[in-house]
């Protein structure tokens, strides 16, 4: 690795295994009707709860899933760690330093720079116009952590081989390359800055599967390479199964349940989970019961009562549609359903 590119590390913050942390994270969206109607119609503000009290920590050289259903806020979750919303409520904590309470710019840049994101669509994330090279090199110059022409195309092609391209591919366009191959290049710009936390959302589903593996692998690869830690979110239980530590369940704006990923696949404990995973093909045939996802998500707009997920649930009670569970620990998971508290719903094993 660039010595010159090694990332500082607050001294401070160095000792601790957490990496983020992440506390009560909320994000509102107002989806009102333009004023003047709200006005002759006498209709309310419309706030939309995207993200609703997310609390959670990464630690150093690991990987966290979040995984739900399109719409569950897994997404919002990875661009206010982004910088790229800002939080209604909560706050992100990296290496022992609040984001919120960062003033100075000179700081942020410092502090940005130690993590980055790798985007879901591998062909709306690069510059059509720009030459791959231009591409990887645009964080080295904006950072400032390489001059002279020479030096940032050696690192750029250093970059390439670090994934898997070849150095003269930094002549070439994006079109010129298959989506795969294009992924590749935006990891390659996501490790220009030699960071240390890699935000990834989605980053395979715009893929074939048989491409999805090859790069599921090429981030194992260089996780152990570079140290790296990842935020990965996706809506695929067998893709997170294969690269993640944890996994996070996400519903309607909240985590469910937040296990180790052998435990939440061996024994599942929110029914929300248990569906999900019943949802997984079995391909070795075990003929065991599966529950396929009924229902529909609720409209984030007018949730439902108590927990959010009772509509969908066959195992809710009053309780259940009258009071909000929260993440208890069970186990070597956390989970938040009133039925696993209260000894309703045995685990599943998966």
């Amino acid at each position: 690795m660039n010595t010159e590119l090694k990332s500082t590390v607050d001294a401070a913050g160095s000792g601790s295994r957490v990496l983020l942390e992440v506390k009560d994270l909320a994000r509102d969206f107002d989806v009102s009707r333009p004023w003047l109607n709200r006005v002759l119609e006498g209709a309310p503000r419309q706030l939309l709860k995207a993200v609703d009290g997310v609390s959670f920590t990464i630690n150093r050289g690991e990987t966290l899933s979040l995984v739900g259903e399109s719409g569950c806020g897994k997404s919002t979750v990875a661009r206010l760690i982004c910088g790229l919303y800002a939080p209604s409520r909560g706050s992100i904590v990296f290496d022992g330093r609040d984001m919120g309470a960062i003033a100075r710019r000179s700081e942020m840049l410092a502090m940005r720079r130690r993590f980055q994101m790798i985007f879901q669509d591998p062909y709306a994330s690069l510059n059509p116009r720009w030459r791959v090279g231009r591409i990887i090199a645009e964080p080295l110059r904006a950072h400032g952590l390489l001059r002279g022409n020479e030096a940032i195309a050696r690192r750029v092609g250093e970059l390439l081989a670090d994934v898997r391209l070849s150095p003269q591919d930094a002549e070439k366009f994006p079109h010129e390359f298959s989506g795969g191959q294009r992924q590749r290049i935006s990891i390659a710009r996501a490790l220009s800055s030699n960071p240390e936390f890699l935000v990834c959302d989605e980053p395979t589903s715009a893929l074939d599967v048989s491409v999805q593996a090859q790069i599921l692998n090429l981030m194992k690869d260089l996780q152990r390479e570079h140290g790296l830690t990842y935020l990965f979110i996706s809506h695929n239980l067998a893709v997170v199964s294969h690269i993640s530590t944890r996994v996070g369940v996400m519903y309607l704006g909240r985590l469910v349940e937040i296990a180790p990923t052998r435990t939440l696949f061996a024994r599942p404990l929110h029914p929300y989970t248990q569906m999900l995973a019943s949802a997984i093909p079995d391909i070795t045939m075990s003929g065991k019961s599966r529950t396929p996802v009924a229902g529909e998500v609720p409209n984030p707009l007018d949730p439902p009562s108590g927990c959010a997920f009772h509509p969908r649930c066959p195992h809710a009670n009053d309780r259940c549609r009258r009071e909000r569970p929260e993440l208890r620990a069970e186990g070597g998971s956390q989970v938040a359903c009133h039925a696993v508290e209260e000894g309703r719903l045995a685990p599943r094993q998966g």
